[in-house]
């Protein structure tokens, strides 16, 4: 009888044993789960950065082409007057030097105005790449940097910056927004735009009515932390707002609202810098 009453003892310690050893294995794979889908979403939102600065890099290769192929049609046209010109030319009153000398103004003003554009282009990049050596690879997932058309944006998280439906900027931003103060006053030839944009989640809280109040406070306290902080000369700064209105995705999914707070910094040239640098085009058409 004791020996029957000890073996059922043992046989239950073995179940009771491989019991909580399942159990162990189901956490273990519970735990394995969320990682890998952790692992996941960032790989997605790693891609659809890459696939955003692809499309940037595509947007501005054809804005040169399409500057280029107008200069050609120009250039096309002036020929073909030139040619009629000489065909008809004792029945016709232009002048061929004249025209020759207005060909010749067009050519350097497109061999000019490439240059021109392949030295902004070349300051951009290398504004950028000073820009992304300095941030840490953690920070590189909340900062985006790319360059449009000429103009360097960097775009960085909202909750990197300010706590949730806050203007406040908190003491994490502090580096990030240091190393790129220090990029804006290497380059005192650029003038500053801060964009504040946000979901479309409405708000109302004490001195914030809504979205426009919520983004254009949210600008301001970076143009000011730049300024009293950082020592960036505030006649290169503009503050704005564009409220929930310019959307990079969808705000119907809790991550297209997420990708839609975020604040902006827009490096430009000064424009009448920029004007001075291509000079006026010459005056073919009279």
């Amino acid at each position: 009888m004791k020996k029957n009453v000890v073996l059922i003892g043992m046989a239950a310690a073995a179940l009771m044993m491989s019991s909580c050893a399942s159990k162990k294995d189901l956490v273990a794979c519970q735990d394995e789960n969320k990682a890998l889908s952790s692992s996941l979403m960032s790989t997605k939102e790693d891609l659809a950065g890459k696939n955003a600065r692809i499309t940037s890099l595509e947007e501005q290769q054809k804005g040169l082409q399409q500057a280029l192929k107008a200069a050609e049609a120009k250039y096309a046209k002036l020929q073909e007057s030139l040619d009629k010109s000489l065909t008809n030319a004792s029945q016709n009153n232009i002048s061929i030097e004249k025209l020759v000398d207005q060909i010749n103004e067009s050519n350097q003003y497109i061999r000019h105005l490439v240059e021109v554009k392949s030295k902004s282009d070349s300051l951009n990049m290398v504004l950028t790449n000073n820009l992304t050596r300095s941030l840490s690879k953690e920070e590189l997932t909340e900062v985006d940097v790319q360059v449009l058309k000429g103009v360097v944006y960097i775009s960085l998280a909202d909750n990197m910056l300010y706590e949730s439906g806050n203007y406040t900027i908190n003491a994490r931003a502090s580096e990030t927004l240091s190393k790129i103060a220090k990029i804006i006053k290497d380059y005192k030839d650029y003038d500053v735009l801060i964009e504040g944009n946000t979901d479309n989640v409405p708000i109302t809280r004490e001195n914030i009515r809504n979205n426009w109040d919520l983004s254009c406070l949210r600008a301001s306290s970076v143009v000011q932390e730049l300024q009293n902080k950082y020592g960036v000369d505030p006649k290169r700064l503009t503050a704005g707002g564009r409220g929930e209105y310019n959307p990079l995705q969808s705000n119907d999914t809790e991550l297209g609202k997420q990708r839609n707070r975020r604040t902006q910094i827009i490096i430009t040239p000064k424009l009448d810098e920029f004007m001075e640098l291509i000079g006026e085009a010459p005056e073919t058409d009279k």
